[in-house]
């Protein structure tokens, strides 16, 4: 374009100076100035013009990035960009399971995996998929994939890095053919979904109430999300009474039954699937990974709306909730002693609650009875709950959102905490050597969710463990020496072979903070709700 215009600049100065040269005398005194003024116009004008060809132009490319910014004026004044989408090939996996792409410019056919996370792998498919139920190992085609798509097996659990348990997770092969469905001799649909699938595992460490939600319902919470419901759990190894158990938080992430791939032997075809789920961390959802960034406490609410239904027959408990007993009285807390707040303090003491889970096996608090006079003695109302596998979710639900404070011994049980009510209170009593995992698994977890947490670091007097070892045995004195040789010599040592029988005065003291936190959390939200309605 500067080319053929220069050109014609250069045509039009002979002419220019052909006429120039025809001008009377009396003119020629100032022939160069002119003869400049001129050529400066003609160039500006035409430079102008290459400008506005410019700004016209439909696309402008960055020499170093592969996007492309689209530009229009809708109106004066407001100027709109546009991410034009990328081709399929410079897509990653990763933007096609995360929804950060329109998925249908990526075209049907697709076949990607994405192994790059320490904790799971995850495929994506997009096109004509079907299960086949009835293979061994679990077979999923995908039909008219590209040519460069290749056979891709894939175990859908989110504890990659663990040898040990990923054995026994059953492994999915996903088999693209590059041929469409009806110039071969596929299975037929027996169900067609229009919505999108999710395949998942409920194998390793399903039956242990912690993995069930930091390995499984958090991270299928995570992969969801993005559907709004308008998504089909597709689950191997598929436990009847985890589907029973958990059916009220299912309902909230899904609206349609979940599909049990070994039993149902129909084939489900979808158009697009997602194999693996998606995990941010121990009973952790981090928002900046999350589209509309969604956090733990939105989960909470998911649990909220799944569990309040009352508690119904689906279950038989095995052993029945212990009753509450009933705490002695205390005077006022003095965080509330004013003339405004006098009545409610005093009502609000005879109220306060502790819920406290207790285990049979290991980890046992050995003097239940005397924590109990304890938690009485500083105000507290006290209801015991020794948790079962079929334990109904509702009944412990609704203990919970009663409660002020939740006890616990280092264990499964502490994974009740995503059942408190907003600003309660986590107790977690914490046996020796298991600092790091008391932090790591339940205390920051707890703190994201905006509980207040305390802990009661037990002392080697407080442990059996004490009975067990020398007094000067690196097990008691230094436990770093233990946990250095990694999980499975630690879980040996301090989780299967220690129970703990805590100082009373030592917890009374922890309790009276406690009680001071409970009260002064109740004096803030009545002061808020007086100002607001002021």
């Amino acid at each position: 374009m500067f080319k053929r215009q220069k050109g014609k600049i250069k045509s039009l100065c002979p002419a220019f100076l052909r006429k120039s040269n025809s001008l009377p005398l009396e003119k020629e005194g100032k022939p160069h100035s002119i003869h400049r003024l001129v050529l400066l116009l003609i160039l500006a004008f035409y430079s102008a013009a290459s400008v506005f060809r410019l700004a016209n132009s439909p696309i402008i490319r960055h020499s170093d990035s592969d996007l492309e910014i689209k530009t229009h004026v809708s109106n004066p004044g407001n100027l709109h960009a546009k991410r034009e989408k990328l081709s399929r090939a410079s897509l990653p996996c990763s933007a096609l399971i995360n929804g950060e792409t329109d998925e249908t410019n990526s075209g049907d056919g697709v076949l990607c995996c994405d192994r790059s996370h320490y904790r799971t792998d995850l495929c994506y498919m997009r096109g004509d998929i079907r299960t086949e139920p009835a293979s061994n190992p679990a077979n999923i085609f995908l039909y008219g994939a590209q040519q460069d798509a290749v056979t891709e097996k894939i175990k859908p659990y989110t504890r990659k890095f663990e040898e040990g348990i990923m054995n026994s997770i059953e492994e999915v092969t996903i088999n693209p053919n590059i041929l469409l469905a009806n110039q071969t001799a596929a299975d037929t649909c027996d169900v067609v979904h229009d919505v999108p699938a999710i395949v998942f595992s409920t194998g390793g460490y399903t039956g242990n109430l912690y993995h069930e939600f930091s390995d499984g319902l958090i991270p299928l919470y995570i992969t969801s999300k993005r559907f709004e419901k308008e998504v089909v759990f597709v689950v191997l190894e598929y436990h009847r009474w985890w589907g029973v158990k958990y059916q009220g938080i299912l309902e909230q992430m899904t609206n349609y039954p979940v599909v049990d791939f070994r039993e149902d032997r129909r084939v489900h075809c979808f158009k697009e699937m997602i194999v693996g789920m998606k995990i941010h961390g121990e009973l952790i959802i981090d928002p900046q990974l999350m589209p509309g960034g969604y956090s733990i406490k939105d989960f909470h609410s998911l649990l909220h709306r799944g569990l309040t239904s009352e508690a119904d027959s689906r279950f038989d408990e095995i052993e029945p909730m212990q009753k509450i007993t009933k705490a002695e009285p205390l005077l006022p807390s003095s965080h509330c002693l004013n003339t405004s707040m006098t009545n409610i303090t005093t009502n609000s003491t005879r109220n306060l609650k502790i819920v406290l889970f207790i285990r049979k096996k290991t980890r046992v608090l050995q003097n239940v009875k005397d924590v109990v006079k304890t938690c009485h003695r500083f105000g507290f109302s006290v209801q015991i709950l020794n948790a079962k596998m079929g334990t109904p979710l509702e009944t412990i639900y609704e203990a919970l959102a009663s409660a002020d404070v939740m006890v616990a011994v280092h264990g499964a049980a502490m994974t009740h905490f995503l059942m408190m009510r907003p600003s309660s209170l986590l107790i977690q009593i914490v046996p020796l050597g298991l600092d790091w995992a008391a932090e790591n698994f339940y205390g920051e977890p707890a703190r994201r969710l905006g509980l207040e947490y305390m802990e009661y670091k037990v002392k080697t007097e407080e442990s059996s463990l004490s009975k067990d070892y020398e007094p000067d045995d690196p097990v008691l004195v230094d436990p770093s020496v233990v946990t250095k040789k990694g999980w499975w010599e630690m879980k040996k040592v301090y989780m299967d072979n220690q129970n703990v029988k805590v100082d009373v005065r030592r917890f009374g003291r922890l309790l009276q903070e406690a009680h001071a936190h409970v009260m002064q959390s109740r004096c803030n939200r009545r002061l808020t709700g007086d100002a607001a309605k002021a």
